[in-house]
């Protein structure tokens, strides 16, 4: 099995440490077809997200001049948006999604919610939810919630880092995944996504991609821990957007 492309990455644009420039260069030498530019959306605070959606064309320009220096890589402009509500609105608007080549969503700590009602019910469960089996319950309910309801509502190619940080019903986002057509990613950042989780979301017929999230030029391409919890799993190319055999 072999992955072609690396569509999470973080560039100097929210808190990455490279250029776009230095994430092609990266992708180019370790020989990738593809690479996306998935920087965090405006919404992340403390300065981990983009400064403005108009950034976004900005980093387009930079994909397109990068492709000019490294022809033999095909760059794509993404963003990594952020959950926003329970009712699933993320931060990016409409006309924004249009642009991008690639729409992935996750949910992350610091984001500026919707409504601040809304917000502070859930990152108050979130942070409460060692108290009791209850609170713990709601917790992964509204977790839950939001992200389905984001999958429903928007045309979104990639669910980033399932149940990292943010506890959620695995076979639930898998399934509303396999009807929207949205993958599931194996993040091999993170260490949230285990071998039964994978067989548990496998078996509601959702499609997989390996993606590095890579925040440093130097792990771009990093796919081992993914790639070896994908086999393990069963899993095989046509079941993995970014593999091929």
């Amino acid at each position: 099995m072999e992955i072609f492309a690396d569509y999470h990455t973080h560039t100097i644009y929210s808190h990455g440490k490279g250029t776009v420039l230095d994430n092609v260069a990266a992708a180019s030498k370790i020989g990738l077809a593809e690479i996306a530019i998935s920087d965090h959306g405006p919404s992340h605070m403390m300065g981990i997200g983009i400064k403005d959606i108009k950034v976004l064309d900005q980093i387009r320009q930079d994909c397109e001049a990068a492709m000019k220096v490294y022809p033999n890589v095909r760059v794509k402009l993404g963003v990594e948006s952020n959950v926003t509500s329970i009712l699933g609105d993320i931060d990016i608007p409409k006309e924004y999604q249009e642009k991008l080549d690639i729409l992935q969503v996750g949910l992350h700590l610091m984001v500026k919610p919707e409504s601040w009602f809304d917000g502070l019910k859930r990152t108050a469960f979130h942070y409460l939810k060692h108290l009791s089996p209850g609170l713990k319950r709601k917790s992964r309910l509204l977790n839950t919630e939001a992200i389905v309801n984001a999958v429903y509502k928007h045309d979104i190619d990639i669910v980033t880092h399932p149940g990292h940080r943010f506890d959620i019903d695995t076979k639930e986002l898998a399934r509303a995944c396999a009807q929207r057509g949205t993958a599931l990613e194996i993040n091999t950042s993170h260490d949230n996504i285990s071998l039964d989780l994978i067989e548990l979301a496998a078996n509601e017929g959702v499609k997989f991609v390996i993606g590095s999230d890579a925040h440093h030029p130097s792990r771009i391409g990093d796919f081992s821990k993914g790639v070896a919890l994908a086999k393990a799993a069963g899993l095989t190319a046509e079941q993995i957007i970014n593999a091929r055999i």
